[in-house]
């Protein structure tokens, strides 16, 4: 078959059945081996307070842990198909996976072409941190989700004028704030940019726009009430989220704790997704300069002539303010973690599928083969790898653990260092181990004949009698420290030394001198 065979087959294959395809392949990359790695430190935390909801009905809003609407849809899905890891890794895949359809959702406004929309679904179906951060139970994969249907909804009931757009607007807007604390971000990004185009007269509005705006308004600040009330437990505490999450996050970022360049997600950007950003940046001078594309929406002067091209062209200029605020943005925070590069990712990939044709063809197969031979390497090596994607992510070695735990009778945590523990280990099974937080003298609990003792490896027994000791790793993460003298080495082979955090296990020794199994 040649290419031109090739080509034609493409021109005649409905949009519809592009997609159905693009979508089942992005499916089966977020699907396939959910249990591949342990739950992630976060991940296990944010299981166990759903677990916690389920059973004890137990939930106030902390901005340490994000909003409540992860909480209780997984507590909801855990009632109905059991708590599982697999259910905790199947519902953020499933909420990534239906990205793929709101592009399409994009496409049917009129906003992005036939072209543009597939390749900006193929690229993000195989992009190895949407793909990565799509097998992750955290609140921003759900909050991207909810950040596009925002924009779907808006595009929506700017095409269509109905009011069912407006009230799918709110109910977005809505479940993204009672995500994240920075939904606001995408909400004032997307409000400057589409009020604006209102002031220049580039779109018009219903005449019932004031009594839809309300209705969505409404609609958003009820959803939020019943959310952060708990469902009406805490009724005041709808007025004071926003005063904690501020105070909260200021702290964090006046702290620095976890601190990096205005640059580093740029650093993410080369590491993960480059191909996505060269493309991004060369279709910023194509539709900029080459198609004129600031110029085109000039000469639009007002709101009916807007034509499928000026749409496009407008669109595109969202994207890059939408990309650009979001590097500024998440640049100036002081909190520097790879899940948050989707949120500026997801522009950068509608820029990047921008007008790929003709020569640029190749460049996007290219880029689609390098995505997946990325995807394939962060998402499904097995064993700890050596990748700033990973953010303490929980070690294989705690499998080893975790069997140890599971032959013991009773068991001694005496660390600070214990997660996914009370995940894997909730209910009834946590009732043998005794957790104490911190080291304590062996008196403290001899008379509890523990046969395995935990403890962190800074803060442990040289030995003790009758027990083996030996260490295991509890996380890991990239260590800049310990590659720094062979940075380039390590970005072609991803090898060296990574970071840890180190449990020591004391393990009983039986009469006969042999490890107990």
């Amino acid at each position: 078959m040649n290419v031109q065979m090739l080509r034609e087959r493409y021109t005649n294959c409905s949009v519809e059945k592009i997609f159905t395809v693009i979508f089942l392949f992005g499916l089966f990359l977020r699907t396939i081996l959910p249990n591949l790695k342990l739950l992630h430190h976060d991940e296990a935390i944010h299981a166990w307070f759903s677990y916690e909801l389920l059973t004890k009905g137990v939930y106030q809003y902390d901005p340490m842990y994000h909003g409540p609407f992860l909480y209780y849809l997984m507590a909801g899905l855990f009632r109905i198909f059991g708590d599982s890891d697999l259910i905790a890794r199947f519902v953020p895949a499933i909420f990534g996976t239906l990205i793929i359809l709101l592009i399409y959702g994009i496409y049917k406004t009129g906003w992005l072409s036939r072209n543009h929309s597939i390749w900006a679904a193929l690229f993000f179906a195989c992009s190895p941190d949407m793909v990565y951060f799509s097998r992750f139970l955290r609140h921003d994969i759900f909050q991207l989700f909810f950040s596009i249907l925002l924009l779907v909804a808006i595009l929506g009931y700017i095409e269509y004028k109905k009011l069912g757009w407006a009230y799918l607007a709110g109910v977005a807007a809505a479940c993204g704030l009672c995500l994240k604390e920075d939904m606001p971000v995408v909400i004032f990004v997307f409000g400057s940019f589409f009020i604006s185009l209102i002031i220049f007269k580039k779109i018009s509005l219903p005449i019932t726009w004031k009594r839809d705006l309300i209705g969505s308004i409404i609609i958003a600040a009820v959803i939020g009430f019943i959310f952060y009330t708990s469902f009406f437990q805490h009724p005041l505490m709808f007025f004071e989220a926003p005063l904690k999450a501020i105070e909260h996050w200021t702290s964090m970022h006046d702290q620095c704790r976890l601190c990096g360049p205005p640059y580093w997600y740029l650093l993410m950007f080369l590491l993960y997704e480059i191909p996505l950003l060269i493309l991004a940046c060369y279709a910023i001078w194509q539709w900029g300069w080459k198609d004129n594309g600031i110029n085109y929406i000039r000469n639009t002067h007002t709101a009916e002539e807007l034509s499928n091209d000026a749409k496009i062209s407008l669109f595109i200029l969202l994207m890059v303010i939408w990309t650009a605020s979001t590097l500024v943005f998440y640049g100036w925070v002081g909190e520097k973690v790879p899940w948050l590069l989707i949120h500026q990712l997801f522009p950068v990939i509608l820029l990047a599928s921008y007008r790929i044709e003709k020569k640029k063809i190749i460049a996007g197969i290219i880029t689609v083969a390098f995505l997946i031979g990325m995807t394939v390497h962060v998402c499904f090596t097995p064993t700890d790898i050596n990748e700033p994607i990973v953010q303490v992510q929980n070690s294989e070695d705690m499998r080893e653990v975790m069997k140890i735990i599971d032959s013991a009778k009773n068991v001694v945590v005496a660390s600070d260092s214990y997660w996914p523990l009370p995940w894997y280990y909730r209910g009834g099974e946590w009732e043998k181990i005794l957790f104490y937080g911190k080291k304590v003298d062996p008196i403290v609990w001899m008379g509890k004949n523990p046969d395995v003792i935990i403890t962190h490896d800074i803060d442990s027994y040289e030995s003790l009698p009758d027990f083996e000791k030996r260490t295991y790793h509890i996380s890991y993460w990239y260590s800049w420290f310990d590659n720094k003298e062979r940075i380039l080495q390590w970005y072609f082979l991803r090898d060296g030394k990574i970071g840890t955090v180190n449990l020591d296990v004391f393990t009983r020794i039986d009469q006969a001198g042999m490890l107990k199994e």
